[in-house]
């Protein structure tokens, strides 16, 4: 009786198998990287909203701060509840989470005079967003880690009539 198969083939289907397999482990791989950037460039997106939700909020307390001087928030519940005037106010309605790393502690900039002027990330990761920012986020270009974004208000200078 003549063997079924001719001895010169024996093994091609497992060698066909084990290239199926690093195929596929290759394209897992790639879908994996590809599925990571889209995740951070999503929590990029996130962090660039909820900053500009904090910022909004210190600029609000700042300005609507009764009598002459002016005065930013002491920590970051108080921009939930403004109680400083006749009427409560709500400059930010939640406290947002860093979804860099789904934490509630952020980077604080503290003001000269006192006071939070400023959050930021305390994500040491490289972003991949490095160009492309509004006039407010012209700072984020070129940094090198989620810390240098900092939302910060800045009050613009008071001009002196004469």
């Amino acid at each position: 009786m003549a063997p079924l198969t001719n001895p010169c083939e024996r093994g091609f289907t497992y060698v066909a198998a084990l290239f199926l397999v690093a195929l596929l482990s290759l394209l897992s791989l790639m879908a994996v990287e590809q599925w990571r950037t889209v995740e951070q460039r999503e929590k990029e997106k996130e962090l660039l909203f909820v900053g500009e939700q904090y910022r909004h909020a210190i600029q609000l307390y700042y300005e609507l701060s009764p009598g002459s001087v002016k005065k930013y928030p002491a920590t970051l519940t108080d921009l939930l509840q403004d109680k400083r005037a006749t009427r409560i106010i709500r400059p930010l309605r939640q406290l947002f989470l860093d979804p860099m790393n789904s934490s509630p502690q952020w980077g604080i900039v503290e003001a000269p005079g006192g006071g939070i002027m400023g959050i930021y990330s305390l994500s040491a990761a490289m972003p991949i967003k490095q160009d492309g920012f509004t006039v407010e986020e012209a700072e984020f270009t070129g940094q090198a880690t989620y810390q240098g974004w900092k939302f910060i208000y800045v009050p613009p200078a008071t001009t002196i009539k004469k």
